[in-house]
């Protein structure tokens, strides 16, 4: 027991998706509090940021963020080990999100869901930098979720064809269909930024 507290404590301060083994999450499943400390402590930006680029909004995207944490901690029993945790997760996420838009469009007019606020980092780069993450911040922002969720999970979290078709529940196809629909409005969105931006 002596030797699983100092395991945690050593991956708590390196705690990142890479960290996250079989035995943590079978740990988690078995309701090892420390466990799921360390799951959250890696995902959790992860996560906020999925949240923020799919709903468009901060407040939101930390509620989302929270329920999700509360839905995996009563939930990570059902995960089979049938695909890599993250896309397990990724697809709860992704259909929490999902839930949460037709709740906004039951109080909201469509054009207040619409608007893309994203969790920025101070600036640490030049202005004109800046100005181009921006204008690519907003422009994902304004797609069609279909369009915004592959891009989001291909360029931001890495994920590859498959993985994308896993947590979309749809095939490879279609992953590349959306994809290649996103970054033509993307190149139209982003037009005058041409030269500076390759798509």
């Amino acid at each position: 027991m002596l030797e699983q507290t100092a395991i945690y404590a050593e991956q708590r301060v390196q705690s990142s998706p890479d960290s996250i083994n079989p035995g943590v999450i079978s740990a988690c499943q078995q309701g090892d509090r420390d466990a799921f400390r360390l799951l959250f402590e890696a995902y959790k930006d992860r996560v906020f940021s999925i949240a923020c680029y799919s709903l468009g909004n901060e407040a939101a995207a930390d509620d989302v963020t929270q329920q999700i944490f509360v839905k995996l901690f009563t939930r990570i029993g059902q995960f089979r080990g049938d695909s890599e945790f993250t896309t397990w997760l990724y697809r709860l996420v992704i259909n929490s999100c999902l839930d949460e838009r037709r709740k906004q469009r039951r109080f909201l007019p469509v054009e207040e869901v619409a608007p893309m606020t994203v969790y920025r980092k101070p600036p640490e780069t030049r202005y004109e930098r800046r100005e181009i993450a921006d204008a690519v911040k907003e422009a994902i922002g304004g797609l069609k979720p279909k369009m915004r969720v592959p891009i989001m999970l291909k360029y931001i979290e890495g994920c590859s064809y498959e993985e994308i078709a896993k947590v979309l529940g749809c095939s490879k196809g279609t992953v590349a269909s959306r994809l290649n629909r996103a970054h033509k409005a993307l190149a139209k969105k982003l037009s005058h930024l041409r030269g500076e931006l390759e798509f």
